[in-house]
C-alpha cells in the first residue's frame, strides 16, 4: 500500500481548496434575497443603483403584502429571505409579532421621522402614500366633497362612490379607521360603503370610473392620479383630487416598510440595503422615479406639481398598531371580501 508524502498531500489539499473557491465564485446564489411587496417597477429602478454602489447582487421575489407576510411566518427560521419590503405597513406587524425581525440599524432609522418607525424599532418606514378622493369635475366641485371619509357611508352617497376593497391599499385605509375610530364605528362605516359603493377591481379602474363619469367620486391613493397626469392624462383629465385634512381618517398616510429577517445569514449586507432605502441616495432615486410616492427622508422631495408633504394633515397613527387580520375579519363580515 502506497502512502502520500506530506508535500504531495499538501499540494492535493491546496488544489481542492482552490477548486472549492472557484466553484463558490461561480455560484449563482445572490448576496441578498428580498421578499418584495412594494411596487415591482419601483424596486427594479432602485435595486440596480444599490448593486452598482455596493457590488452586491440582489434577488427580488415579488408578491403581495399579506401573501409574503404569511409565507415568512410559515417559513420561520428556514426562510431564504434577508429583507422584507411591504407596500403598506399592516403586513410588517404580522412578521414583527411573530418575532422574525432583527432590530433595524440606527443608521437606517435615523433619517426617518420618529412617527414612521414602530415602537419595536424592528423595521422602518421608507416611503408613503396619502389617501385621497378623486372626483369628476363635470359632476362635482371640491366644496361638494365631504369633510370626512366616514361621510361616504351616509345614504346620500348611494351609487356615487367607488373603491377597490380587495387590494392592500384599501385594507390599509380600513386599518387606520379601525385604529382611530374603533371596531363598532368601522363596522358601521363598512356597512355603509357596502350599501353605497361601486366595488371595482383595482385603484386604476377606480380612477377610470371617476374620469368617465360612471361615479362621482372614488377612494384611492394620491399617486394614481398624479402618475396619469404625468403621462397623457387620459384617465384623469376630467377629474381632480380632494385631500382630507384636520387629521381625519381620510387623511391617513400609509407607510411602506422595510425590515431585516432575524434568520438572515447576511445581516450586515441586509442592514446596508435598508440603510440605502432610507438614506439620501435611495430616497432621491425614489423621489425622481415614476412612483410619485412621498419619500420619508426630509432630504428628498417630489416634483412641485405634487401636493407637498408638509401640507398634508394626516392623523397620528402608531404604525405598529395597524391590524391586518382584524381588518380582514371586519371586511369579510361586511361582505366586502
Amino acid at each position: 500500500m502506497h502512502s502520500r508524502s506530506p508535500q504531495r498531500l499538501a499540494a492535493t489539499l491546496a488544489s481542492l481548496a482552490l477548486t472549492a473557491g472557484l466553484l463558490a465564485g461561480c455560484s449563482d446564489e445572490p448576496d441578498l434575497v428580498v421578499y418584495n411587496a412594494q411596487h415591482q417597477e419601483l424596486l427594479e429602478e432602485i435595486v440596480p443603483i444599490f448593486e452598482e454602489e455596493t457590488g452586491l447582487d440582489v434577488e427580488l421575489r415579488n408578491g403581495k403584502d399579506l401573501e409574503l407576510a404569511n409565507q415568512l411566518v410559515a417559513e420561520g427560521d428556514g426562510s431564504p429571505a434577508d429583507v422584507f419590503l411591504t407596500e403598506n405597513s399592516p403586513a410588517m406587524s404580522i412578521v414583527d409579532n411573530a418575532d422574525l425581525f432583527a432590530p433595524v440599524s440606527d443608521a437606517a432609522k435615523a433619517p426617518i421621522p420618529e412617527q414612521y418607525v414602530p415602537s419595536s424599532g424592528n423595521w422602518t418606514g421608507f416611503i408613503a402614500r396619502s389617501t385621497v378622493v378623486m372626483y369628476n369635475t363635470d359632476q362635482a366641485k371640491a366644496a361638494d366633497m365631504p369633510a370626512s371619509i366616514l361621510d361616504f357611508a351616509k345614504p346620500e352617497w348611494k351609487g356615487r362612490i367607488s373603491f377597490s376593497p380587495t387590494g392592500a391599499d384599501f385594507q390599509a385605509i380600513v386599518s387606520a379607521v379601525l385604529e382611530l375610530e374603533g371596531e363598532e364605528a368601522t363596522r358601521t362605516w363598512l356597512a355603509g360603503l357596502k350599501a353605497n359603493g361601486v366595488e371595482l377591481q383595482n385603484n386604476l379602474v377606480v380612477l377610470k370610473s371617476v374620469n368617465s363619469g360612471e361615479v362621482e367620486a372614488g377612494i384611492a391613493y394620491h399617486y394614481y392620479w398624479y402618475r396619469d397626469q404625468a403621462e397623457a392624462g387620459e384617465n384623469s383629465d376630467s377629474s381632480a383630487l380632494h385631500f382630507f385634512g384636520d387629521q381625519d381618517p381620510g387623511a391617513f398616510l400609509s407607510v411602506s416598510g422595510a425590515g431585516v429577517l432575524k434568520s438572515s445569514k447576511n445581516q450586515d449586507d441586509a442592514q446596508k440595503f435598508v440603510e440605502f432605502l432610507t438614506g439620501p441616495q435611495g430616497q432621491k432615486a425614489m423621489a425622481e422615479s415614476y412612483a410619485l410616492e412621498y419619500p420619508l427622508n426630509p432630504e428628498a422631495s417630489l416634483p412641485a406639481e405634487v401636493k407637498p408633504f408638509d401640507e398634508l394633515e394626516p392623523p397620528t397613527v402608531d404604525v405598529a398598531s395597524l391590524n391586518g387580520p382584524a381588518v380582514v375579519d371586519l371586511m369579510t363580515e361586511a361582505g366586502l371580501l
